[in-house]
């Protein structure tokens, strides 16, 4: 997939179209390639070249989306980074995919100087909307552009990003993404949903995840606009949907929830919406039903994938009623469910994902230790726990680590928190083990209740009581104002344990 030709192609095509909204600015395709050109230009006068490294460290801006671009022209490698990594995590993902330039914006806590005495490669770092001394400025670079860049050949082998991932289990782990296995993900959009240049897509998701990254990609490939938020707002994310007419969409389960307990939500036009996707973690089927009550004309799918597989891997079909389910595997790929041993179990049981085929990685970046553990015998494990059914359907039970022994029996957290979600004064829920001495571990949910609701956690054990066995009701419940969120706005459970 080379995307420097197809934004040219498609310039051609849709040349005053819009490409990109965000805050009420409209930039049209041809203003997306030639800004995206320019700012190309500046970096080959950095002496950026062909498979060099260069981070972008911003949250979802325009800035991101034409940095992006302009490195896929110079034919380097982009590395976009988590703007909420701390000046520390930054450091250590700079060096190890050693970044000759970062582009970014000014941040607190975050000494630029120190940065680039600990980064030996990294030899010039360019700021968005501020000139500093010593450090070079985005606008000036676009500004004095005036060479044509020469075409570099691209080839589908060729490395387009690194992904790091977010770190939970130590440091985080870089995800080397090539042109093919983008052009997969462009092919799996194009068997699971119907997108086509007429549709109008919300990102809400970072451009750091791969999710959010597709907005990108899918802007160019199917011609289609994107309304792009700096971050998620639920009642500004609902109120995106009606101003714009937003025809479809993709975000996490808690997103999802979130904009379900506003009293807006049954009262805003959502009537515009044809097909809606909940990526990235097991959902309630009770939330996803309410969704659809309101939105009746759009299909609610739910899917699942990897940054490691190359995204999505499994939507329901449309207009299925297996909403609990994730779907069945694009036809290019293979999953199956093995033991704790390797060994695939029956249709049924509960194991670990695995995955091969094509658009699956190879291994994560200089890192072979992480990735002999991951592939093994040609199968990449993918730490999330599922079952297939009898046609082929995959469920979604949680990731291993999300998995509690209560006195020898398996309990696993989503399971606990669907139940929770059921009662109507709760708005939010998250459900970890903790150490018992007499069953080794317990569950402890923290809840975030509804505006003007009560419960306590007499009441909420009780009403577990209907859907849930005596071992998996939680021992604990501490009610909270609000629970960490990752920058992808999904539950932060590390931190949660750590209180």
């Amino acid at each position: 997939m080379n995307i420097a030709e197809i934004l040219e192609k498609q310039t051609k095509k849709y040349q005053d179209k819009p490409a990109v909204i965000f805050r009420e600015q409209n930039i049209t395709f041809q203003q997306l390639k030639d800004i995206s050109l320019k700012l190309a230009v500046g970096l080959q006068d950095l002496g950026v070249k062909r498979g060099d490294k260069v981070a972008i460290y911003l949250p979802n801006c325009l800035e991101y989306i034409y940095s992006c671009l302009a490195v896929f022209y110079c034919g380097a490698i982009a590395v976009p980074l988590d703007f909420m990594l701390t000046e520390e995590e930054l450091a250590s993902c700079i060096s190890h995919s050693e970044v000759t330039v970062l582009i970014t914006k000014s941040k607190p806590k975050v000494s630029w100087v120190n940065l680039k005495e600990i980064c030996p490669h990294l030899k010039n770092i360019i700021f968005c909307h501020q000139n500093l001394d010593n450090f070079l400025s985005f606008e000036e670079l676009i500004r004095k552009a005036t060479n044509i860049i020469p075409r570099v050949l691209i080839r589908e082998e060729d490395c387009a990003l690194i992904f790091y991932t977010s770190g939970t289990t130590g440091r985080p782990k870089g995800i080397s993404v090539n042109y093919f296995q983008l052009g997969i993900c462009m092919r799996a959009l194009e068997h699971f949903v119907d997108l086509s240049d007429k549709d109008i897509a919300l990102c809400a998701v970072p451009f750091s995840h791969i999710g959010g990254f597709i907005y990108i990609l899918t802007n160019i490939y199917f011609g289609l606009t994107v309304v792009l938020m700096e971050r998620f707002i639920p009642l500004e994310f609902l109120k995106h949907i009606q101003n714009y007419r937003i025809s479809c969409f993709w975000i996490v389960p808690s997103m999802y929830y979130a904009i379900l307990q506003l009293k807006e939500f049954e009262t805003l036009d959502l009537s515009s919406l044809r097909w809606i996707v909940s990526f990235g973690a097991s959902s309630s089927s009770d939330a996803l039903r309410r969704f659809h009550k309101y939105c009746p004309c759009a299909h609610l799918l739910n899917g699942w994938g990897m940054t490691e597989t190359s995204p999505p891997n499994t939507v329901i079909p449309m207009g299925s009623t297996k909403i609990e389910s994730v779907g069945r595997p694009a036809p290019w790929i293979e999953i199956k469910i093995f033991d704790e041993n390797d060994k695939e179990l029956p249709t049924g049981q509960i194991g670990e994902i695995v995955i091969k085929g094509e658009g699956v990685f190879d291994g994560y970046y200089k890192d072979p230790q992480s990735t002999n553990q991951a592939i093994r015998n040609g199968w990449f494990h993918t730490g999330d726990l599922g079952r297939l059914d009898k046609e082929g359907y995959l469920y979604i039970v949680g990731r291993i680590k999300e998995m509690i022994k209560v006195a020898g029996e398996i309990v696993f957290e989503p399971e606990i928190e669907s139940a929770i979600y059921r009662h109507p004064a709760v708005n939010e829920v998250a459900v970890i083990g903790v150490v018992d001495k007499l069953r080794g571990e317990v569950p402890k949910a923290f809840i975030v209740l509804k505006n003007g609701s009560k419960s306590n956690a007499e009441e909420l054990r009780y009403f577990c009581r209907k859907y849930l066995a005596h071992f998996k009701i939680p021992r604990y419940f501490e009610f909270r104002d609000k629970l960490p969120k990752t920058s992808s706005a999904k539950v932060d459970k590390d931190a949660l344990r750590k209180l």
